[in-house]
């Protein structure tokens, strides 16, 4: 932290209706790579967090009375104060999250898109005129902004799981309350002082932290609040979704995932593989559309194995902050825990693990890559999220099998293929349950595209013009001008 070029970004303090707040129950915050403590943050009360409710409500009306342009001139400046303040930003996710440093730098560098392009979007959102049925009637629609909105955000994109939400609610004129993953809110609070310097007024955007069963249930009960929106689990948002029901309150969920990645036998081996490796180790595996299960035709199995294998193998392990990383620690020891019974129960069922050369000693929270073949679909590897740097090869002989295994999930995130086939592209892109499809690329997040998923993957979407819809009501008008 004393690197930082800005001390001023290292917060530990919760930021409400534009004051940094504090309490005298606090949670540590450590460094995944070695478990040494970076600093403390508090743990709200539950009248504190209330409070910060009832804050945000009452600056959402002067907020929302703003023009979508004055909005938008504030939002720009958010954007390009995260811009010039990447360095600082990457470096603090690379010590509470761990993942190489040129990586964090890439996701503020995304977290930044989804700012500039809601201050954008949040000037063209459009009512319309109806033809009327009555000949006296004129009907039309406007969209207003929802209400105050809430959200709780995951460790492993910890700046852009909050900008993708933030961005198109402050754009519609909402407020928000965010309450970042305990294991990674220093980002959060940075991207808060960078608002405060923007210029948002306060109540409109704030950070909360504490104990996540208690303000779980506050910030999706509560009645002030219109909005909710969180990623993470599908077993933590089956439990925010029916809390969300007592206010029949609007809510937005990206949840787990079970990606599947095809290599048809007419694929470009290389460029599969390259992607391949984009898609699996991306964050050391630690994302929601990250390559779960790889499915490769007979025909070039070999081929595939052996070109990827040996990619696998020059992966380095190591701290985030070294240059020559990879892939950083694991954000916990129990997540170690979790994908080591996974690999233990398929090689009990006999998968078998490449030997990739030089590793290693995993200790901490270290991981080699691995790569497993002889995979199949009794396996429970095959059907839980990995959510690590573990790659499972599975053989497959024709396009209806593979789509068949494909979809026999309860998942739906995202999911990739590769052919040089146009007829196979498109019968195989619609058919794949997935609310997104990556064809002949492992990298299919953007700003400008909705992001979401299908089946218990989740609900709603993220970026792209459809993600400003969630922070919106429609308001129908039907005028006698009679």
């Amino acid at each position: 932290m004393k690197k930082l070029i800005n001390s001023s970004l290292f917060r530990q303090s919760c930021y409400i209706n534009g004051q940094w707040v504090d309490n005298a129950k606090t949670i540590s915050v450590t460094n995944p790579v070695d478990q040494s403590v970076l600093g403390t943050v508090p743990s709200l009360s539950i009248e504190q967090v209330n409070d910060a409710i009832i804050k945000a409500h009452q600056a959402m009306e002067g907020w929302g009375k703003l023009t979508a342009k004055a909005r938008s001139i504030i939002l720009r400046r958010w954007f390009t104060l995260i811009e010039d303040n990447i360095d600082d930003l990457g470096r603090l996710m690379t010590l509470e999250q761990g993942k190489p440093l040129q990586e964090a730098k890439g996701e503020i560098r995304y977290a930044a898109s989804f700012i500039e392009w809601f201050a954008e979007e949040g000037k063209r959102v459009y009512g319309e005129t109806i033809p009327q049925t009555v000949t006296s009637n004129r009907i039309s629609t406007i969209k207003q902004p929802i209400g105050v909105c809430s959200a709780i955000t995951p460790w492993n994109f910890p700046a852009a799981m909050i900008t993708r939400k933030a961005a198109p609610a402050l754009a519609a004129g909402c407020s928000m309350i965010i309450k970042p993953a305990s294991e990674t809110p220093f980002t959060a609070l940075a991207l808060a002082a960078l608002a405060e310097q923007a210029g948002i007024p306060a109540g409109v955007f704030n950070i909360v932290t504490g104990e996540s069963r208690v303000l779980g249930e506050l910030l999706t009960k509560h009645e002030l609040i219109s909005k909710f929106s969180f990623t993470g689990s599908t077993q933590v948002g089956r439990q925010l979704y029916a809390q969300c029901a007592s206010t029949i309150k609007k809510t937005s969920l990206e949840l787990g995932g079970n990606a599947p990645f095809i290599v048809f036998e007419d694929a470009d081996i290389d460029k599969a593989v390259d992607s391949a490796i984009q898609a699996k180790f991306r964050n050391g595996g630690q994302t929601c559309v990250c390559v779960n299960r790889f499915y490769i035709h007979d025909d070039i199995y070999e081929q595939f194995l052996e070109k990827f294998a040996d990619k696998v193998a020059k992966l380095r392990v190591g701290n985030g902050l070294d240059e020559e990383t990879d892939i950083g620690p694991m954000i916990t020891a129990r997540a170690i825990s979790g994908m080591a019974e996974l690999v233990k129960d398929a090689l009990a069922k006999g998968a078998r693990q490449l030997v990739l050369g030089h590793e290693i000693v995993e200790q901490g929270n270290f991981i080699n890559p691995k790569v497993l073949v002889d995979v199949d679909d009794s396996m429970d590897i095959v059907h839980e999220e990995i959510f690590g740097p573990i790659a499972t090869l599975i053989r497959f002989y024709d396009e209806e099998e593979v789509i068949k295994r494909a979809n026999n999930t309860i998942y739906g995130l995202a999911a990739y293929f590769f052919s040089k086939d146009i007829r196979r592209v498109y019968r195989v892109a619609e058919k794949l349950q997935s609310g997104m499809v990556g064809v002949n690329t492992g990298m299919i997040s953007n700003e400008v595209a909705p992001f979401g998923g299908v089946k218990q993957s989740g609900l709603g979407k993220e970026g792209s013009r459809y993600g400003i819809e969630d922070y919106l009501s429609v308001k129908y008008l039907c005028i006698d001008v009679a």
